[in-house]
């Protein structure tokens, strides 16, 4: 299995083709639907194209292609972070993977919290101030999300400090919603609020006591397929 690391360092087309087994596993048409949204892409940009000024067929084909193409990678980054989120779905951790997703502007520490039946709370800084978002037993995890607003509450006291549940019971965000959800929360910080916001963490932080993680497999990141995940 490749370690993100792996990924970073691999080349775009390796990274596409991996992308593309990953997702195959559970999303056995994927082919499909990247080949009809090429031809379909491919036979809006011919239209358009055909009705400009030109050397003959050139810029229609042009045009064909080009169209095809995005069309199809669309299509395949919608269908492969689907599939990626089918596969992810329950895993222990499968919360901060899904978390660092987000973009430049978020810091997310994963597993600042956890208990020995496994339940963990990650925490995601960023506009809209502190998310720390829980994973496991709803019952053992809200009392450790309390736990951890309380310790979060003294270092900031006027920083919003929201809570979040991931899974599919109710009131809980599934896992393909959570990085959207999280980023509706609205924006509360500023950039130089948020460098202060972070100073002041890292001071809670090492004063937390040195436990172990919880042991076995967690699938903590999937920058590495980020821009193929998104069609780019």
């Amino acid at each position: 299995m490749s370690t993100p690391q792996d990924v970073e360092k691999m080349s775009r087309r390796k990274q596409i083709a991996q992308t593309y087994r990953m997702a195959k596993k559970s999303d056995t048409r994927i082919g499909l639907w990247i080949l009809l949204a090429f031809v379909v892409g491919a036979a809006v940009g011919f239209g358009l194209f055909f009705f400009l000024p030109g050397p003959g067929l050139l810029f229609p084909i042009l045009g064909a292609i080009l169209f095809g193409f995005l069309a199809a990678m669309i299509i395949f980054g919608r269908r492969a972070q689907r599939a990626a989120y089918d596969q992810m779905d329950g895993q222990r951790g499968s919360a901060a993977a899904a978390l660092n997703m987000l973009r430049r502007g978020w810091k997310v520490d994963p597993a600042i919290g956890f208990t020995k039946q496994q339940d963990v709370v990650h925490r995601v800084v960023g506009p809209p101030g502190i998310v720390l978002v829980g994973e496991g037993s709803p019952t053992r995890v809200k009392q450790l999300l309390l736990t951890e607003r309380r310790k979060h509450e003294r270092v900031a006291a006027e920083t919003p400090i929201h809570e979040v549940i991931c899974g599919r019971g109710e009131g809980e965000v599934p896992l393909p919603k959570l990085v959207r959800h999280v980023q509706k929360l609205g924006k509360a910080l500023k950039p130089a609020e948020m460098t202060d916001l972070l100073y002041r963490i890292k001071a809670l932080d090492a004063n937390r006591s040195n436990i172990p993680l919880p042991k076995g497999p967690v699938p903590t990141s999937m920058k590495g397929h980020r821009g193929n995940l998104r069609g780019r």
